[in-house]
């Protein structure tokens, strides 16, 4: 955990968050600008900056936030009509918190990416 992290002061209770699923690994809950009408994040609990980082580290914890998206997903009643998950790695690709995290989309056609 680090104590100047956004995404680790949200896990640790620090931040508010609209919550929808937390698990021992994994927490997710609204992004506070959505970019679709279903737009979750889901963090792990542990501190990793990025997503190949979170993969080496700790792999396990890496599938069980693709378990967690499609719980959400579940949930959110997107899992049939389709959803996206994206991670930004890095300030070029739009990466503004460094700590790891995957961003679930859904609940309207989305287009492709160029």
């Amino acid at each position: 955990m680090s104590d100047d992290c956004l995404f680790c002061r949200i896990v640790a209770g620090e931040i508010p968050a609209t919550v929808v699923l937390e698990t021992k690994t994994i927490l997710a809950f609204r992004d506070i600008a959505p970019q679709a009408p279903t737009h979750v994040v889901l963090v792990p609990k542990l501190h990793e900056p990025n997503a190949v980082a979170l993969a080496e580290r700790a792999p396990g914890e890496l599938a069980d936030l693709f378990v967690a998206a499609g719980d959400v997903a579940e949930s959110e009643g997107i899992a049939d009509s389709g959803f996206r998950l994206l991670f930004n790695t890095g300030a070029d690709a739009g990466q503004t918190v460094f700590h790891a995290h995957l961003h679930l989309l859904g609940g309207k056609p989305l287009g492709h990416l160029a």
